[in-house]
C-alpha cells in the first residue's frame, strides 16, 4: 500500500507538473517570447523526446525564427510516429517549402515534387484542410510553367476553398489577381473578403492593393479607417497616419 500511495504521489505529480509546465511554456509562445518558449520547450523534450505536442511546438518555434531545416527536422518526427495525418503532412511540406525558398535554384527544384507530394497527401488526407489548399494554390500560382506552374490549378485550390470557406477563398483567388496585375479583379476579391469574413487580414489585403499597386493613397486610408471601426488596432493608427503623410507628398 505504501509503494502504490508513494508511486501515485509521484506519478501525479509528475503530470501535473508537466501540464503545468507545457501550459507555461506555451503562454511564452502565445506571447511571441520565442527564445524564452524554446528554452521552456526543450527542457520538456528532454524530460519526454515523445511528446508529439512538445515536438510540434520546437517545430513552429523554429519556424517562428525562420529556421526552417531545424523546422523540417521536428516535423519529420511527427511524421515518423503519425504519417496519416493531414496536419503533420501539411507543416512539413509547407516548411520545406519555406526553406526551399532561402536555397539555390538547383536545389530548390529538387525539392519541388516533395514539397507538392506532403502537401498534396494532407489535402487528400483531409478534405476540410484549409491550410494546405491555400499553399497549393499559392505553389501552383507562382511556380513558373516549365516547372508545374499552373493558373488553372491554382484556381481549382481555389474554388475548392471557396467551398470549404467562402473568405479564404476570396483571399486565395485575389491572390492570383495580384500575381496576374488583373488590380480590378484583385480588389473586387478582396472586397468580397471583406464582406464575408471581416478579419483585419482582409482589409489589409485590400488596402495593399490600393496603396502599393496602385498608388492610391486616400482610397487605402478609407479602407483601413473602415477596418479601425471594427477592430480598434493600434497599428492601424499609425498606418493611416503614414498614409496621409504619403498622400499630402503626392498632391
Amino acid at each position: 500500500m505504501k509503494k502504490i500511495l508513494f508511486a501515485l504521489l509521484f506519478l501525479t505529480g509528475t503530470v501535473v507538473y508537466g501540464q503545468s509546465a507545457f501550459a507555461k511554456a506555451e503562454q511564452l509562445y502565445r506571447a511571441e517570447k520565442y527564445d524564452k518558449a524554446l528554452f521552456s520547450f526543450s527542457k520538456l523534450y528532454e524530460q519526454d523526446s515523445t511528446d508529439l505536442n512538445v515536438v510540434e511546438r520546437l517545430g513552429d518555434i523554429a519556424g517562428h525564427k525562420k529556421d526552417f531545416e531545424t523546422a523540417m527536422n521536428y516535423y519529420k518526427l511527427l511524421l515518423e510516429i503519425k504519417p496519416k495525418d493531414a496536419h503533420y503532412n501539411f507543416k512539413y511540406g509547407g516548411a520545406m517549402g519555406l526553406y526551399a525558398k532561402g536555397c539555390s535554384k538547383l536545389k530548390a527544384l529538387g525539392m519541388l515534387d516533395d514539397i507538392k507530394m506532403y502537401l498534396k497527401r494532407a489535402a487528400g488526407l483531409d478534405l476540410n484542410h484549409i491550410e494546405s489548399r491555400h499553399a497549393l494554390s499559392q505553389l501552383y500560382c507562382e511556380l513558373p510553367g516549365i516547372v508545374g506552374g499552373s493558373i488553372k490549378k491554382s484556381r481549382s485550390y481555389a474554388d475548392e476553398l471557396l467551398k470549404l470557406s467562402p473568405v479564404d477563398g476570396h483571399l486565395a483567388h485575389g491572390f492570383i489577381d495580384e500575381y496576374e496585375e488583373d488590380y480590378g479583379k484583385a480588389i473586387a476579391s478582396y472586397s468580397k473578403a471583406v464582406e464575408t469574413g471581416g478579419s483585419l487580414v482582409t482589409y489589409r489585403k485590400l488596402a495593399a492593393v490600393y496603396e502599393d499597386k496602385l498608388k492610391n493613397y486616400e482610397k487605402a486610408i478609407k479602407v483601413l479607417k473602415r477596418a479601425q471601426q471594427q477592430h480598434q488596432d493600434k497599428q492601424l493608427v499609425l498606418d493611416i497616419a503614414t498614409l496621409k503623410t504619403r498622400l499630402q507628398i503626392s498632391e
